[in-house]
């Protein structure tokens, strides 16, 4: 299998960490500098900076309530990225992206493998937001962001939005481009002022503090790898 792949099957680097790793040169197999390309056999030597894979650790699975400045990466060298404000003991990764000026709900892990199921867009995984926008919310804005809107050279996929009040709306999406409901509001006119995820899957906010995590209960795995099979 490819070595991005095997990485994250086995539980020890998402897929776009060993890219990074990839290109700075910094895996060898077999002795030879690893290749985006590069397949990984039974008994090939894997080394990341000269030194074998670590101990696999136990798997980690934890939900973050995401404060507004807080960069959903792994590169260690960005300014208050997710990795040093959480602080983990051991090695984590978030599970997708939540843009640095939104907040809320965003998971970290160690297992690699769940990160892409999560992530794939044709299984259609439901994440739940709160918006609040800088014009009164009419019932047309509501009915055309659930319908579909055009942004990035195609159109979103039709999804559930509900008014709350003048100048907010809850909408759940089943796919996530790039800023996707940032977008989506600003073709409509609209400008998001605030954007909260509230839930991923069947996972959710409630009870957790800005800035807090917890890990995820036994019940609620048990529900989240149900839905990934």
């Amino acid at each position: 299998m490819r070595i991005q792949k095997y990485m994250s099957e086995i539980g020890y680097y998402s897929r776009n960490e060993t890219d990074r790793l990839i290109k700075n040169h910094r895996i060898l197999v077999n002795g030879i500098i690893c290749e985006h390309n590069t397949l990984i056999n039974p008994g090939d030597i894997v080394l990341i900076d000269n030194k074998p894979l670590p101990d696999r650790e136990s798997p980690v699975y934890i939900a973050l309530n995401k404060p507004v400045g807080v960069t959903c990466t792994a590169a260690k060298e960005v300014s208050n990225n997710i990795i040093d404000f959480v602080n983990y003991p051991t090695r984590i990764f978030p599970v997708g992206r939540l843009d640095k000026a939104s907040e809320g709900l965003i998971l970290m892990t160690n297992n690699g493998d769940i990160v892409n199921k999560i992530l794939r867009s044709e299984n259609g995984h439901e994440k739940e937001y709160l918006v609040t926008v800088d014009r009164p919310v009419t019932q047309g804005f509501i009915q055309r962001m659930a319908n579909g809107v055009e942004i990035l050279g195609v159109t979103t996929k039709t999804c559930e939005v509900t008014h709350i009040n003048e100048y907010k709306f809850r909408i759940i999406l089943k796919q996530g481009l790039n800023r996707q409901i940032r977008r989506m509001a600003k073709a409509l006119g609209y400008k998001v002022v605030r954007l909260e995820r509230v839930r991923i899957m069947n996972i959710v906010l409630d009870g957790l503090d800005k800035g807090d995590w917890r890990e995820l209960s036994k019940g609620e795995l048990e529900d989240l790898f149900s839905q990934l099979n």
